[in-house]
């Protein structure tokens, strides 16, 4: 397996492509990781992912993988060592829902309420973001990670629930999670990012994420 050339386009604030970062990590890949410019994408980055012209993209002997999920359940079918998807048919499934729902519900609503609304249709996507929040918390209920007491896919698909929520809400002065409404969603983020040196390594440094979050909410003002 080491003798595979395993490479890595990614970006450093992206959660999706740091996803498949701690994957490989977590089960001791060595690849090369190359960092883009999303505002001037390389010549590699549009052959290997010409549909959505974006990172993450994962490229295994020449052959490109793209999108963070499709990636992470690629990683783990390739390099079975500490699986992070669940062998069981019913907690397979279960996992792949609650991925899909962080990404396609809860991912668009907190961003849309933060950053990409104002005024009424801000209030609906605060709603929203905190309604599917809810889900989240009662998913979490009794246990420390969602698949139980072990460390798995659907965490790792969280991670932007995990660290960059925080880092919106400092950026834009607004707050969407809190310890008071959501404690088992607020005590599971904080075990995300203290108690393992493969996230904290794979994690952006939370100034610059704050730094880099706030700018663009400056430009979205000075355009408004």
């Amino acid at each position: 397996m080491c003798s595979e050339r395993v490479k890595l386009y990614g970006a450093w604030a992206s959660p999706f492509s740091r996803r498949v970062e701690i994957a490989l990590n977590l089960k001791g890949i060595p690849y090369d990781y190359i960092e883009e410019d999303l505002r001037n994408k390389s010549p590699d980055l549009l052959r290997y992912n010409p549909v959505h012209k974006k990172v993450p993209v994962l490229v295994h002997n020449d052959r490109p993988i793209v999108e963070s999920q499709v990636i992470l359940e690629y990683v783990d079918e390739t390099w079975p060592s500490h699986s992070i998807i669940p062998q069981d048919p019913h907690d397979r499934a279960m996992a792949r829902f609650w991925a899909k729902f962080i990404d396609d519900k809860c991912v668009i609503s907190i961003c849309t309420a933060l950053f990409w609304s104002r005024g009424e249709e801000q209030r609906k996507a605060f709603e929203e973001a905190k309604e599917n929040l809810e889900f989240l918390e009662k998913e979490l209920e009794g246990k420390k990670f969602f698949g139980g007491e072990r460390f798995g896919f659907v965490d790792i698909v969280a991670n932007v629930i995990a660290i960059w929520v925080a880092a919106f809400q400092e950026a834009t002065g607004k707050e969407v999670l809190t310890e008071k409404k959501y404690p088992c969603l607020f005590k599971w983020a904080q075990e995300y990012t203290s108690c393992n040196i493969i996230l904290k390594e794979t994690s952006p440094p939370r100034d610059r994420l704050v730094a880099f979050y706030k700018a663009h909410v400056e430009a979205a003002d000075a355009s408004d």
